[in-house]
């Protein structure tokens, strides 16, 4: 018998994905607001998992929109839906899982803003997902979000004291310890990448949830990893991609005649300068001479190459002995933090490299523009740790 789930704030799929990978368990439906990801997401329940989307259980809305999301809804923008009452039916809902859209509460986000996000509506996006965990009870949850959930204070009030008691008023019980228990460096389980997360699993209140909730905590732990892993293992086996001569569409070439059914893995233009940074940052690592590994030496270099003055270092190359920085969701931006580690290939990651350093396989297809695809690849939670997520919620028999 398989564990029925929802996804909420689902994005590509990076939840769903892991979930699914285990076998043991069922996506009743799905819930995203932005059209690229719901349509990557569609297309890889239809192409790899074999599901029959005719039920519309992949929905394209704003959960915003409880009520309507819930009874259903005919919308000028996203359409229609019966809602997700019909959708379930009569299946039982056990576990509903999702991550709120975390901009507001990443550290960087709030560095970059003026009003460090205080203002910013996706603070109190949870209490949406609250309320759909409130109308279907399951029996579980998990609720992903960035490290900065922690320490996220938007008019003074710490946005993890709201969550926790909005959960128990609905009756559902988190762990105490968020920081000890909750957080985790998904590079110390087989992600090739230093990724801090953190995944808060509640479940019903009854005379077992606090155990359930520490055994939970205790099984993750014990699966972690005695070092990290690092980031050669997301490029190799890929062809690779050389400058070449500079014209209106490309700065570099590439030859998938021997990679035929690869996908999303044509790079971004770069101008002649990048092109001759990104050559000076990656060889000044391989030679091991380092002169440019600090902080101060490279706002010092982006300022001789730019013109521009800035607080924080533009570069940064992607060493293959340790695990990648983070995959955000601005490298739809640009993609100067994270620069491939070849020198002779002088460039940014592409979204196949992307998708691989979050642990997407590779006939995981990204739709939308190449903007969309970084951005979605940045949002989602590594599929390798979705599914050991999955799996321990599985031991635990909910």
């Amino acid at each position: 018998m398989k564990i029925n789930v929802i996804d909420l704030f689902a994005g590509c799929g990076g939840l769903t994905d892991g979930f699914l990978q285990t076998g043991k368990y069922k996506t009743l439906a799905a819930v995203d607001w932005e059209l690229p990801t719901v349509q990557t997401l569609k297309n890889r329940l239809k192409n790899k998992w074999k599901y029959n989307l005719d039920k519309n259980n992949i929905i394209h809305f704003d959960i915003q929109r409880t009520d309507e999301l819930i009874n259903g809804f005919d919308d000028p923008k996203f359409g229609k839906s019966k809602g997700l009452n019909t959708i379930v039916g009569k299946n039982n809902v056990d576990l509903i899982v999702g991550g709120p859209p975390c901009q507001a509460y990443s550290i960087a986000g709030r560095v970059r803003d003026s009003k460090g996000m205080q203002d910013d509506y996706r603070n109190f996006l949870f209490e949406s997902y609250v309320q759909m965990v409130n109308h279907f009870q399951p029996k579980a949850f998990i609720f992903e979000n960035v490290e900065g959930i922690l320490s996220a204070k938007p008019g003074g009030v710490s946005i993890i004291k709201r969550v926790r008691k909005s959960f128990e008023e609905i009756g559902y019980e988190i762990t105490e310890d968020l920081r000890v228990n909750a957080l985790f460096d998904t590079s110390y389980y087989n992600i090739p990448q230093k990724r801090k997360r953190v995944i808060i699993f509640g479940v019903k209140k009854s005379e077992n949830s606090t155990k359930k909730i520490s055994e939970f905590y205790s099984l993750m732990k014990d699966q972690s990893t005695a070092k990290p892993l690092n980031s050669k293992i997301a490029f190799e086996n890929l062809p690779k991609i050389y400058p070449s001569e500079l014209n209106s569409k490309l700065s570099h070439k590439l030859d998938l005649t021997d990679f035929p059914s690869l996908k999303n893995h044509d790079p971004r233009k770069h101008s002649k300068r990048d092109i001759e940074i990104f050559k000076l940052l990656t060889d000044d690592i391989v030679s091991g001479v380092e002169k440019f590994t600090s902080t101060k030496a490279l706002i010092q270099l982006y300022k001789e190459k730019t013109g521009k003055e800035s607080k924080f270092h533009k570069y940064h190359v992607i060493r293959e002995d340790k695990p990648s920085n983070t995959i955000p969701a601005h490298l739809y931006k640009d993609g100067l933090r994270h620069i491939h580690p070849d020198p002779s290939q002088a460039r940014s990651i592409t979204v196949r490299e992307a998708g691989r350093i979050q642990s997407f396989e590779d006939d995981f297809e990204f739709l939308g523009s190449k903007g969309d695809q970084y951005k979605m690849i940045g949002n989602a939670v590594p599929p390798k740790f979705s599914k050991l997520i999955a799996e321990t919620i599985f031991k635990l028999k909910i």
